[in-house]
């Protein structure tokens, strides 16, 4: 019998190209006429994962998270990756709102993953392992199928395929 082919499907984000992404918002937010003396302010927590936008206003809070995620798709990082909280009213009328990464496969998504690769009735076999999921097949070719399945579905973050092998 032939050795089976794997890939694995992870969600992960490079935190170097996240903090280049965050000093080059800090560099526009002090260059941004509209943005220069407003107040408004952006910290990158590496150890938790999450960025704190506070602003004087919830106008101006959405202003720099559009400046944030446009850094962010300059160094090719998915916007699906940072999952936004609501705005909540901080001290002396100022809004602030926590953005965190996105590490990971969730075990609710991963068995949806699954579930949707078990249904395209391929012969191939998905196995949940932690936060990632791995997909094993005799034949590459239905492992390229795959691939091209999962590219074209929105699970609400980036999936990434690695260790082909």
């Amino acid at each position: 019998m032939a050795k089976d082919s794997s890939f694995d499907v992870v969600s992960t984000v490079d935190m170097q190209e996240v903090d280049n992404a965050y000093q080059q918002c800090l560099r526009n937010l002090k260059q941004r006429y509209d943005l220069k003396d407003s107040g408004a302010t952006v910290e990158l927590n590496k150890a938790d994962g999450t960025f704190v936008v506070t602003a004087p206003s919830d106008y101006v809070a959405r202003l720099v998270i559009d400046v944030l995620g446009t850094c962010l798709v300059k160094r090719k990082v998915d916007l699906k990756a940072v999952r936004w909280g609501d705005p909540q009213a901080a001290g002396g009328q100022t809004v602030r709102q926590v953005g965190t990464l996105v590490q990971g496969i969730d075990q609710d998504t991963a068995k949806k993953i699954a579930k949707d690769i078990r249904d395209l009735k391929l012969k191939c076999k998905p196995l949940v392992e932690g936060d990632k999921l791995r997909v094993s097949s005799s034949s590459r070719d239905t492992l390229q199928e795959v691939i091209a399945f999962l590219r074209d579905q929105d699970y609400g973050l980036p999936l990434q395929f690695n260790n082909y092998r």
